[in-house]
């Protein structure tokens, strides 16, 4: 009987501290109070990622989750390791699985386009960073790619005269780059007198130590002093690797201009005898937030454009103090334009 008693207490016990889990959602509290007081269920977004690669996608994806968390929101992250058949696997996941909302961060129409109108069939709000699906009432992110390769490539003429021969580090696939070609293709005909004598990149899971060992190999096929001017990188990873390759060799006279920025790079351009003299970005963090904040809207019943497209700025190394270290926080203090 003490047996069947003390089994009785127990059985007991476990349900009610089951009941107050489930009061409390299940754990640990969710943020602004969501299934607390207010009795509000928290809302789900799920955030699809092409890849997850440096810096700037943590910037971003930290962006994202602090505004979810704001709005009392729930953040997954699918990563797709570069892969789009996963990718679209995951977007298919996350409208099977019911989320609130969706983000999609560099996908294309090719591999997403049929999961993406499936979330709408299912109204469940859409929103797009960098990616070339083009659906009524699916609003866009974007940071104006033509307008980052032009900044970083005028000043890289603006820099060597309007002439010399430079590495374009780039690769295909990917919608901003493709956007950013267009530029760069619009440049080389704009200044007959700069040379394109390599060009090379990939996105992998390791792309700015592959760049660095691609880049070594172009500077052994060029080792002389003028034989390269600059290297334009239209992303940071892209940057990262060429600049380390730059360095390693002592051919800190070849300058590096590129697209994105991070606290990472930032250290980098910082750095004494750093070749790396300027790029064009967005704050990566300002992109994830205003992706998520427009999520929301969406999910409120809100009216949203279905561009928003953001401002990007030219940040120099010139603009930089010598004597501390800057970063993408306090980087307002330097650029004027930063995060407007």
């Amino acid at each position: 009987m003490k047996k069947k008693f003390g089994l009785l207490v127990t059985l007991a016990l476990t349900a009610s501290l089951a009941l107050t889990a489930c009061g409390n959602g299940g754990g640990a509290a969710a943020p602004n109070g969501a299934n607390g007081a207010s009795g509000e269920k928290a809302k789900k977004i799920a955030l699809i990622m092409r890849q997850n690669v440096g810096t700037f996608s943590a910037q971003y994806i930290n962006g994202v989750k602090k505004e979810v968390e704001k709005n009392g929101g729930e953040l997954t992250v699918f990563n797709a390791d570069t892969d789009l058949a996963k990718m679209a696997s995951n977007l298919d996941a996350a409208v099977n699985q019911h989320f609130d909302g969706i983000l999609i961060d560099h996908g294309t129409a090719e591999a997403l386009q049929q999961g993406t109108q499936k979330a709408v069939d299912k109204k469940i709000p859409v929103v797009l960073f960098d990616t070339d699906i083009k659906i009524a009432g699916v609003p866009t992110v974007a940071q104006d790619d033509q307008k980052l390769a032009d900044l970083s490539l005028e000043k890289l003429a603006a820099d060597n005269g309007n002439k010399g021969n430079i590495v374009k580090i780039w690769v295909a696939g990917f919608a901003p780059m493709e956007k950013r070609q267009i530029t760069y293709d619009a440049f080389l005909k704009k200044y007959p007198d700069i040379k394109e004598v390599a060009a090379f990149g990939s996105a992998t899971n390791n792309t700015a130590l592959d760049t660095q060992s691609q880049m070594e190999a172009i500077l052994k096929k060029y080792p002389n002093k003028g034989d390269i001017t600059a290297v334009w990188a239209a992303w940071d990873e892209f940057g990262k690797g060429a600049t380390r390759a730059i360095q390693q060799a002592g051919r800190t006279e070849i300058k590096v201009y590129s697209i994105d920025l991070s606290d990472e790079d930032l250290q980098m351009i910082q750095e004494a005898n750093s070749p790396w003299t300027a790029t064009a970005a967005v704050d990566p963090s300002n992109i994830g937030r205003i992706q998520a904040e427009t999520v929301f809207k969406k999910i409120k019943g809100e009216e949203v454009p279905d561009n928003v497209n953001l401002n990007p700025v030219l940040v120099q190394q010139s603009d930089l103090p010598k004597d501390k270290k800057v970063t993408m926080a306090d980087l307002s203090q330097y650029v004027q334009e930063w995060g407007k």
